[in-house]
């Protein structure tokens, strides 16, 4: 039985800057192999060429077999290429364009797959809540939306919860007025470590950041510190 492990960071990594690539480390722990194979899927951001850049820079240093997937160029065999990887990182971007690519490739199911053969899957924002049932994102110009995402951990989950003003008073709203039961809220450098779809644990690679479950509890808003 392999263990599953989901790594869902809120924010921060190395495509802002590389810096001691604490949470890249941690991510690589997490395969018991000498040189990790790591495939980056930059899809929510147009596979940026920058991105994928600081991608290679980061995970190079770390002494890993680095790879990516391109979907706007032409794409390889998504299958063989997924299933050989011992971790998968999903880049940041428009979540909603993202999901719709990746549906048309049929990438979703081979994610699904590789997740339960224990191949690692992480990200960031995008990357963070498309493994979730639904995720909040501002995909969307004028305003955060909640949408439905891939479905592999059954929670709503919100990035950037303590790096972008307006994402605590719209999880506030939709908890408060029974929109949904609860909300996985992740802060900036700080990463939910999911371990075989139930256990739930906060990663700092900050300075005191943390992950909350925000519900209502007897008419009382109630944010927890997971």
């Amino acid at each position: 039985m392999h263990s599953k492990n989901i790594v869902a960071i809120g924010g921060g990594g190395f495509g802002r800057s590389l810096g001691s690539l604490e949470i890249e480390k941690y991510i690589i722990s997490l395969t018991s192999k000498k040189r990790s194979k790591v495939c980056f899927i930059p899809t929510a951001s147009g596979d940026s060429s920058l991105y994928k850049l600081n991608f290679y820079r980061a995970f190079s240093q770390l002494d890993c077999i680095t790879s990516h997937i391109d979907f706007f160029s032409r794409t390889e065999n998504l299958e063989e290429k997924v299933l050989n990887q011992d971790i998968i990182y999903v880049g940041g971007g428009n979540t909603k364009s993202m999901l719709a690519v990746w549906k048309e490739w049929n990438l979703h199911e081979i994610l699904q797959n590789a997740y339960e053969k224990g191949i690692v899957m992480s990200g960031v924002s995008a990357g963070a809540i498309c493994w979730f049932n639904k995720g909040i994102t501002d995909s969307f110009a004028k305003e955060l939306t909640i949408m439905n995402c891939l479905g592999m951990i059954n929670d709503i989950a919100c990035p950037h919860f303590d790096e972008e003003k307006e994402r605590e008073p719209y999880v506030n709203n939709l908890v408060k007025r029974e929109i949904i039961k609860s909300c996985i809220c992740i802060e900036g450098n700080c990463a939910l470590h999911i371990r075989n779809d139930f256990e739930y644990s906060s990663i700092d690679f900050g300075n005191g950041k943390n992950c909350y479950r925000v519900s209502k509890q007897d008419n009382n808003l109630k944010k927890e510190t997971l």
